[in-house]
Order: structure tokens, then sequence, then C-alpha cells
């Protein structure tokens, strides 16, 4: 074998050294741990707001100020109620004369309009635990001589269409007397009542009571009458099966008469302390 020359050893050491540089350059270095993406933070979901019925028209418990806002103890406490139970509520002046119809067919989710809770009504709706204690009252010009239910036997009585007052007295004077004279509201029976239209006028004791303390000119008073009227129950309505909206809604009037929320309420209403009857009450769904 011939010896290699040093040129030729040189030249050849030195293609080795390259080979080796770009062999080393040609690895790729490995890629940098790709951080998994974060998940957005979740957001709480959205407070679900229902549309409530309510007639204002019948002060001091559902009436429009004189900028035409929906005032009075039921939105107070069924404002009250809904933040206690989780939930928001949107007030929708609506007529009495249409009111459990909105109901029945969704265009209102719930009612809070001095319903009285009677057995008739629940064949058709749920409503919630009491939260208000009511009897019907007789208003009657201050002279008058009536003095108990049975002596509006043959007089012109005002009536509120399709409420308590208008039932019993119905029922006093017979389905097809002509002495009845029903009114969209009970205001306006009390309107009448102050012209002289009608001899009285029988509604719920709440709203009597307000509008002869606020229409001293009118020298009305009222006469009781406890062995001809039982007493009632106002209760929030809902449609029949709505448990879920149910139990918010005793949730909430649970809380709101435990921490002192609903004689707070009332006494800002009507100026006294809440009955007895009107003591906190458990949250029992119907």
């Amino acid at each position: 074998m011939s010896s290699m020359s040093t040129r030729h050893f040189l030249k050849l050491a030195s293609t080795l050294a390259m080979g080796l540089v770009l062999a080393a350059c040609s690895k790729q270095e490995p890629a940098a741990p790709v951080e998994a993406a974060s998940a957005p933070a979740s957001e709480p979901a959205p407070v679900k707001v229902y549309t409530v019925g309510t007639d204002a028209a019948y002060a001091p418990f559902e009436y429009q100020n004189e900028k035409g806002e929906i005032v009075g103890f039921s939105v107070d406490l069924l404002t009250a109620v809904a933040e206690k139970g989780g939930f928001q509520v949107k007030f929708i002046n609506t007529p009495w004369e249409g009111i459990f119809n909105a109901l029945t067919q969704g265009d209102r989710d719930l009612l809070i309009s001095s319903i009285t809770i009677t057995d008739e009504r629940k064949q058709t709706m749920d409503f919630s635990d009491p939260y208000f204690d009511a009897i019907q009252l007789i208003a009657v010009k201050a002279d008058s001589k009536v003095a108990k239910f049975e002596d509006l036997k043959k007089l012109k009585v005002g009536v509120q269409t399709g409420t308590t007052g208008d039932e019993v007295v119905t029922k006093l004077q017979g389905k097809t007397s002509t002495l009845i004279k029903r009114f969209e509201s009970t205001p306006l029976a009390l309107k009448e009542l102050e012209a002289g239209g009608v001899d009285a006028v029988v509604a719920d004791n709440g709203v009597v009571i307000h509008y002869v303390a606020n229409n001293p000119d009118a020298k009305f008073k009222t006469v009781a009458d406890t062995k001809s009227f039982a007493p009632e129950q106002y209760g929030i309505a809902v449609k029949k099966g709505n448990a879920e909206l149910m139990a918010m809604i005793n949730k909430g009037l649970a809380a709101v008469k435990a921490d002192g929320s609903y004689a707070a309420i009332y006494k800002k209403t009507f100026g006294t302390e809440p009955p007895a009857a009107a003591a906190p009450a458990s949250a029992a769904s119907n």
C-alpha cells in the first residue's frame, strides 16, 4: 500500500469534520412544550326575569304613582321576595278582567294583585304561602243607617267585578239582582258612593281603609261584620304545575318574613306592625 500524502490526509480530515458539523446542524431541537389553553372562566348564569301581572288600581297594594310607576305594598313585597328567592321580576299593569287568562296563556309568569286564595281558583292555578290576611269591609256615607251586611240586601251596592266583594253581594242579593253595580276597580266604586250612585261599597278592608283615610272630604264610615264575612288570605299565583317558580317564591317569602323585611314593608304601607297571623311561616310549596 502506498502511504497517504500529508495534503491528502488533511483534505480528508477536513471533509470528515465538515460532515460532522453539517450532521450536527441538521438535528432538530426538541419543540418547546405547548401550554394547554386555559379554559375561560365560567360566567354565572343570568338571573331569569319573570313577568308579573298586577291590576295597578288597588291602592295601597298595587297602583300607579304620579310618574306612572307601579308601586305599593305588593310591589315592594314581591321585589324583596324575588331578591331572596334568586330571581327578578318585571311588573306589567294587567286589568283584573283578564289577569287570570293572561297567566293561563303564559303572557304572565306570576300574579300578585291582592288575589284571595280560594278552592275554586286553586283548580286552575297554584298559590304561594299566604302573605296577607284580609276581610271584606262595608263603606257607606257617614249618616248611613247600615249596621251589618244583611242591611244591604235591598240597597244599591258597588263592587269590583269578579272580586270577593262581588261574590258575597251576589250571594246576598241573588244572581239576577239589578241593585249590584259592578266597576273595573274599587276606587271607581267608592267614587260612585261619594257621588250618591250607590248606597254602599263592599271590598277588601285594606283598600277601603286606605281610601277612607285619604279622602276625608267624602265623609265615609266603615262597617265591619265579621259574622258575615269570612277571613281571607292573599297569595301569589303561578301557572298550574310550575313547581320550580313556586319553590323560589315560597323560599323568598319565608326569608323576608324571618328577617324582618316583611314587617318593615307592612309598617311602611299601613303605619302599623303586621298582625300576629303574618308571623314567619314555613315555605311549603302548593
